[in-house]
């Protein structure tokens, strides 16, 4: 897993870390496959079998994404997109058939207990197991009656029962001589550089486009003007709001949710009232009323998305039709809401910014008319399918301007790439005539502002934080004495200038070689356990595609 092997690699041989991220890929555990969808309109008589688990079936799916999205939370990140969730969800079920086909035992207390302590969510601010983050989520579980300990343990048991099987499928990690090199290469060159950074603002050359242009402009880019195809749909709003009554949180329940999210409840800074002292008691006391308010309304949220979630079920299992539909709403006094028309990917403007209130959108059609319960940002929502609106591009006419001005934008940059160009030649002229680097790029800049500044010898393993990011891509091309072409971005232009560049030994006889190609032959056989999941993934969802069809 990409986290372990970033471990790894910062407490034991940080030399090379930041070289691997800029060098080479390694593969992320949520790689995203070309997978069907799961979705409850998929129903049929004899299910879908994927090692053992139905995937027609709403209560087996929604057991296995939330096993999925706690995984998820405590190894990685909660910020992952619901194709890579489900992506993830094959693969953890696929790591733990492949586990009982070989009889791998179930993991020891020891073996649980070493890898609670290297996961993300319970580290302290120095990345190391923090036991005051563990014991906070521990109390947070008391507040909340969606997750148990019971689960935890059962996720937390199959993730380590995940990482054993990977290490069986690791491959030795075969690494050719030229990787090491590459690698140390990168890693432990010496380099004594300037840069100078062009102001793309400052950049302002006379364009004036005739209709023609405009034209050709408008037909060459029509994929930037066509209004990408758009769905109607009507929801159900569950408000979180309706449901807060009856929900009265108690005093250790809004203490442990307000352990649990320090990120909502941020402190004073000591550095601006270094005199100001506080305990964390006190820090509660002063929010306490916020936290037992947002507290609240998290748990009428969770309760909205299940009374939407209970309204899908029951649609489904009432077998009810669109013609049905409005009735079978009024009998529960509800009643669909209609949405303005939205695209994929600006989503409903009356829930700004939910993606997955979009991406459900569009998984709707005729046939399967409704969704399941979504969350959303003020409780849940069930969506009712109406109308997709097909693409269109409109006449140049309507959105002349428009056209005019990413027109006019578009030739200002290809010439800001030209004066790049320029630039990079006149400064090698003047540097030839034994000019310094600073004079050479101010004169050769013309009336473009443009910012000079040196830095002093460092290598990519421990590069300065002031560096440009696009400097050390333009590294690798760079020999000594050599000013690099302008890398140029939406605000600026960046030019390196290699004032000097003292390459390493790059064989055997240099004592980082043999752990250089260890932590690379590590990586390799990673990426071998990876790829070889995602084989037998994509295998079982071929085979149970063409068993349903």
């Amino acid at each position: 897993m990409i986290s372990w092997i970033q471990r790894t690699f910062q407490h034991h041989f940080r030399l090379i870390f930041a070289v691997l991220l800029v060098g080479m890929v390694i593969p992320f555990i949520f790689t995203i496959g070309s997978t069907p969808g799961i979705g409850r309109a998929e129903r049929s008589a004899s299910g879908r079998d994927f090692f053992g688990h139905n995937l027609l079936s709403p209560s087996q799916t929604q057991a296995l994404m939330n096993d999925t999205r706690l995984s998820a939370e405590l190894q990685y990140t909660s910020n992952v997109s619901a194709d890579q969730l489900q992506y993830y969800m094959f693969q953890r079920v696929a790591a733990q058939h492949l586990a009982d086909e070989l009889h791998l035992p179930a993991p020891s207390s020891e073996d649980i207990a070493a890898f609670i302590k290297t996961l993300r969510i319970f580290a302290g601010a120095d990345g190391q197991f923090d036991v005051t983050h563990y014991n906070a989520f521990r109390n947070s579980l008391k507040a909340s009656s969606a997750v148990t300990e019971g689960d935890i343990l059962r996720v937390i048991s199959d993730d380590v029962r995940m990482i054993k099987l990977q290490r069986l499928l690791a491959g030795p990690g075969y690494v050719m001589p030229g990787d090491v090199k590459e690698l140390l290469l990168r890693g432990d060159t010496t380099w004594t550089i300037s840069t100078a950074t062009a102001d793309y603002a400052s950049f302002s050359p006379d364009i004036k486009l005739t209709d023609a242009e405009v034209s050709k402009f408008f037909t060459d880019n029509s994929f930037r003007y066509t209004i990408a195809p758009r769905v109607v749909v009507d929801c159900v709003r569950f408000r979180a709001e309706d449901f807060q009554a009856g929900i009265t949180p108690s005093d250790a329940e809004v203490r442990a949710y307000y352990d649990a999210n320090p990120a909502k409840f941020p402190k004073p800074d000591a550095a601006k009232a270094p005199a100001a002292k506080t305990s964390p008691d006190a820090d509660f006391a002063k929010v306490k009323v916020v936290a037992q308010a947002m507290l609240t309304l998290d748990l009428a949220k969770a309760k909205a998305v299940k009374a939407a979630s209970d309204l899908a079920y029951a649609l489904y299992e009432g077998k009810v039709t669109r013609a049905s539909l409005e009735s079978f709403l009024a009998g529960r006094k509800l009643k669909a809401e209609g949405l303005a028309p939205f695209t994929a990917e600006a989503g409903p403007s009356e829930f700004p910014g939910s993606r997955d209130i979009a991406a459900a959108a569009f998984e709707l059609n005729a046939e399967r008319f409704y969704s399941e319960g979504i969350p959303s940002p003020t409780g849940a929502v069930v969506l009712v399918w109406k109308e997709l609106l097909p693409s269109r591009l409109p006449a140049l006419s309507e959105i002349r301007d428009r056209v005019v001005a990413d027109a006019t934008d578009n030739q200002r940059r290809v010439r800001f790439v030209e004066f790049g160009r320029s630039l990079k030649a006149g400064i090698e002229r003047r540097l030839k005539a034994g000019e310094p680097f600073e004079k050479a790029a101010q004169e050769a800049a013309g009336s473009v502002k443009v910012t000079v500044k040196s830095y002093p010898p460092f290598k990519l393993r421990d590069q300065p934080k002031d560096v440009d990011g696009a400097v050390f891509g333009l590294l690798d091309r760079l020999d000594k004495g050599a000013v690099s072409d302008m890398e140029a971005t939406a605000e600026k232009g960046v030019l390196v200038y290699a004032a000097d560049k003292k390459p390493p030994v790059a064989t055997e006889s240099n004592p980082l070689y043999a752990q250089a190609k260890a932590q690379l032959a590590q990586g390799f056989a990673q990426a071998d356990t990876t790829s070889a999941l995602r084989e037998i993934v994509d295998a079982e969802l071929k085979r149970t595609d063409r068993t349903v069809r």
